[in-house]
């Protein structure tokens, strides 16, 4: 503003308020789960689960991450999973497994299902927010509903797609 010289209340006119607020909050509850240690918990109970199997831990990060990603925004979300997936890589019975690659495919299970999961509904993505609020401004509304019917039989086609292809090259070619 300083540069153009433009008014600043015409650029603060612009700006969409609601998203911005919205995105605040998420991050204040995001960094409460963290700070609780409810995350760390989640790693070990993550574990428990898969009994330390890759294939299995990879499906069930992929498969929590897109749901949760699909209601909460991805991005805060993906914040949120960082820990957890340290936590598993470094877990003593499954950093054997992480030994034989060159990489940390979890870190690609999580990647894959935020990414997608973020389709399944309106909320899921910043993109489909600023978008919905785009349409609205020119006339056109769009309902949580109707996203979720359209957006979560999508998502969950290319999360399965994508997992299959990672699965088979994570198992076949480490």
């Amino acid at each position: 503003m300083v540069i153009t010289g433009k008014q600043p209340y015409i650029a603060l006119r612009h700006v969409e308020w609601p998203t911005l607020l919205f995105f605040c909050g998420l991050f204040i509850i995001v960094g409460g789960v963290e700070l609780s240690g409810a995350l760390e918990l989640l790693a070990h109970n993550i574990l428990e689960l898969t009994g330390g199997d890759l294939g299995t831990t990879l499906f069930t990060i992929v498969l929590t991450s897109a749901f949760a990603s699909a209601f909460v925004d991805n991005i805060p979300f993906t914040a949120t999973m960082i820990p957890i997936i340290e936590n598993i890589s470094v877990d003593p019975s499954f950093a054997k497994t992480l030994a034989d690659y060159t990489y940390n495919p979890l870190w690609y299970a999580l990647a894959f299902g935020a990414d997608l999961g973020g389709n399944g509904t309106l909320i899921g993505a910043s993109a489909n927010l600023v978008a919905v609020a785009i349409c609205e401004k020119f006339g056109y509304r769009i309902f949580f509903r109707e996203f979720l019917i359209k957006g979560m039989p999508l998502m969950i086609i290319t999360t399965m797609v994508a997992f299959g292809a990672f699965y088979l090259r994570v198992m076949f070619f480490p």
